[in-house]
């Protein structure tokens, strides 16, 4: 059962974080209002779709994406002032270990973290679809599709090759189709390029010759059109890669599937969006007991010196995990444990601050 001094430790908790949460909100709605104003007006986006499609969804968007730090700046702003006004030391006198004096945080940490992990894979997703499709259309220029020699499992066995896609146009350049059995090509397709006919919803292949394997025998064949239907299509080439952002847990997944059956190169991005669903609500924990064993000791000087070390290490994660996402984006580490390096390192700093707190 909760005691009076759990409840007024989580009353302070949850009144901090959700101020100074709403408080950076508005500061951001304000500035995005400024940066995006041209946009609208250019544009002409209805101020009801400005209103509820972007903002309505944007705010729990940007709330969720930051509040793992508003998790840590709270506890160190609220415990700070505790330690200042001496009732940390008055708590740790009435008998109370440090240890227990955490019980009440985590409670209040374990409810965030919950809740964010919620709203990280289920809700958040369904309300990026509405302000994605928003910006898009209001904000965003069209997708230009920029990759090279982009190789593709279309089905199990046939793999397509396109040295370059126009999604302008769409028009496909140096276009070849392969079937692959035991091991060995035993059909092959190459062409200059490759167009979408929107009216019959297929693609024409152009200056083509066929090649056909059947153990030493070949058949060579070539035409100048030739209607076909693939897997693939235009829209394909017109995704943005924050499309991820608009999945929820279960569509991700088998998105990710998709794609690595598809050979696709993205495949590290999206599963860096899949781990860090989880190592995010985590990192609240970790990032707590940072706070809390930063601020409990009452200094002179007030709090600033305690805040300002926060923000410090606050930013520190952020650059740590962004530096660990180019590393997995680009290869060099798995995409799991450059989502988890930052919270391991920040764990074996918050081990070592409980050490040396105040008991």
């Amino acid at each position: 059962m909760l005691k009076i001094l759990d409840r007024y430790i989580i009353r302070k908790f949850l009144g901090t974080f959700f101020f100074s949460l709403a408080l950076i909100i508005l500061i951001a709605v304000i500035f995005d209002i400024s940066e995006k104003l041209d946009d609208f007006i250019e544009r002409k986006a209805p101020l009801s779709k400005i209103i509820f499609d972007y903002y309505f969804n944007f705010i729990p968007y940007f709330a969720n994406l930051f509040a793992y730090l508003f998790v840590f700046i709270s506890v160190i702003y609220f415990t700070a002032r505790l330690a200042a006004n001496t009732e940390i030391v008055a708590i740790l006198n009435s008998g109370i270990s440090f240890r227990r004096l955490l019980y009440p945080y985590f409670i209040a940490c374990s409810a965030l973290a919950l809740l964010s992990f919620y709203f990280n894979g289920w809700v958040i997703p369904h309300s990026n679809k509405i302000k994605l499709a928003f910006e898009n259309q209001y904000i965003k220029n069209p997708v230009e599709f920029k990759d090279r020699n982009l190789h593709r499992q279309i089905s199990p066995g046939t793999y397509m090759y396109l040295e370059s896609y126009n999604n302008i146009d769409n028009i496909g350049y140096r276009f070849s189709l392969e079937k692959i059995e035991n091991g060995k090509r035993t059909w092959f397709l190459n062409s200059d390029r490759i167009v979408w006919d929107s009216t019959s919803s297929k693609w024409r292949i152009e200056n083509y010759f066929i090649r056909s394997i059947d153990g030493f025998h070949e058949k060579l064949s070539s035409g100048q059109k030739m209607d076909t239907t693939l897997s693939i299509k235009p829209g394909d080439f017109k995704r943005r890669l924050n499309i991820i952002e608009a999945m929820d847990t279960p569509a991700l997944n088998r998105f990710i599937e998709e794609e690595r059956s598809q050979g696709s190169e993205n495949v590290n991005a999206y599963l860096i969006e899949k781990y860090r669903r989880l190592a995010v609500p985590f990192s609240t924990f970790i990032l707590m007991l940072i706070g809390v064993s930063l601020s409990s000791r009452k200094v002179r000087g007030g709090i600033g010196a305690q805040l300002g070390l926060g923000i410090t290490l606050s930013f520190s994660y952020i650059l740590f995990m962004q530096v660990s996402n180019t590393f997995a984006i680009n290869g060099s580490i798995p995409p799991l444990v450059a989502i988890w390096i930052p919270n391991i390192i920040f764990a074996g700093i918050a081990a070592l601050l409980i050490r040396y707190a105040p008991k």
